[in-house]
C-alpha cells in the first residue's frame, strides 16, 4: 500500500481554495521572518485534542509540542533522547515564548493505560507503560480508590497529569529562571472531549473550573474533582 491518503490530498485542495488564499500574505511573512509565537502547548497527541483546533489559532500563533498524556518529564540532562524536553529548551531558549500551557483532556487512553494495572505491554519495549510510570504514584493511588467511580478516576488522573507536567516543567533550569524574573508564566487547562468544555487551572489551589467561573469560587471552597460533563 503505496498511495498518499486520498483525503489528506482532498484536505488540502480545500485548505489551498480557502484558508490558504485568504491567509497567504501571513504565510509570505512567516516563511520570510520566522516564527514568534508567544504560546507554547503541551498537549496529547490525541486526534481528537488538536490545540490549533480548541484555541481557533492561525499559523505562527502557537508553538505546539504533543506526546501521550500531554505528559512533560523531569529535568534529565542524561545524554538520552528527549524529544519533549529538547521541544522545551527551544521555546523557552530560542523562541522566548511568554506562556506555556498544558492541555490535558477527557478520555485519554493514556490515563486509562495508566489506571489498567493488568494492561500487557503492546510491543517488547513497552514505551506507552515506561512514559506512562511518570503518574505512577498516582495512578496507583486512584487504582485502590473504591469511592470514585472510572469515569472520575480517569477525569482525577487526567488533571493531576496536567498539574505534574507544570511541578516537572519548573524542574528545567531555564524555565525556572524564567518565571522567577517574571518573563514566564505556566498555565494548565482540560478540555472534554464530550462536551467541548474548557476547563481552566487555578494556579494557586490547582482547581479547574470553566473560563466564565474563573475568580467566582470563594477563596474557602474545597478542591473538587468533576466528573467529564458535570
Amino acid at each position: 500500500m503505496t498511495h498518499f491518503p486520498p483525503h489528506l490530498l482532498d484536505g488540502y485542495r480545500a485548505f489551498a481554495a480557502t484558508r490558504l488564499e485568504s491567509e497567504r500574505i501571513r504565510y509570505r511573512k512567516l516563511a520570510e521572518a520566522g516564527q514568534t509565537p508567544s504560546v507554547m502547548v503541551i498537549g496529547c497527541c490525541d486526534s481528537r485534542a488538536a490545540p490549533e483546533t480548541i484555541f481557533d489559532a492561525g499559523p505562527g500563533e502557537l508553538f505546539v509540542v504533543r506526546n501521550v498524556a500531554n505528559l512533560v518529564p523531569p529535568y534529565e540532562p542524561d545524554g538520552e533522547y528527549h524529544g519533549t524536553s529538547a521541544a522545551l529548551e527551544f521555546a523557552v531558549q530560542v523562541l522566548k515564548v511568554a506562556h506555556i500551557v498544558v492541555l490535558g483532556h477527557g478520555r485519554c487512553g493514556g490515563i486509562k493505560a495508566a489506571l489498567d494495572e493488568n494492561l500487557e505491554p503492546l510491543s517488547p519495549g513497552d514505551f506507552i507503560g515506561k512514559w506512562m510510570s511518570l503518574l505512577g504514584p498516582a495512578s496507583r493511588t486512584l487504582s485502590g480508590t473504591s469511592l470514585m467511580t472510572t469515569s472520575e478516576r480517569e477525569t482525577a488522573l487526567e488533571r493531576i497529569s496536567v498539574r505534574n507536567s507544570i511541578s516537572n516543567l519548573r524542574t528545567f533550569p531555564h524555565v525556572a529562571e524564567r518565571e522567577r524574573a517574571g518573563d514566564l508564566s505556566l498555565h494548565g487547562a482540560w478540555f472534554d472531549i464530550g462536551s467541548g468544555e474548557l476547563w481552566v487551572m487555578d494556579p494557586a489551589s490547582g482547581d479547574f473550573s470553566r473560563p466564565d467561573e474563573v475568580g467566582e469560587r470563594h477563596e474557602s471552597e474545597p478542591d473538587r474533582v468533576e466528573a467529564p460533563g458535570s
